[in-house]
């Protein structure tokens, strides 16, 4: 599953280490997310990511 989390971070000047803090996650997870290296992630983890991100899950994941 292709995702936009880094464009959208880095637009919103969130860096990993902040995104993983505000979503509970690990930075290492949310890194990987973004290289493409983990795919799937749950909806409830979507949902905490976009939440984040001010945008809809949609918009994030491209679902």
């Amino acid at each position: 599953m292709k995702n936009n989390i880094r464009k959208i971070r880095e637009e919103e000047g969130i860096k990993q280490y902040a995104l993983a803090k505000m979503t509970g996650l690990s930075k290492g997870y949310i890194c990987h997310l973004e290289k493409g290296t983990r795919k799937n992630p749950s909806y409830k983890v979507m949902t905490k990511i976009a939440t984040a991100l001010n945008r809809k899950v949609q918009e994030v994941f491209n679902i």
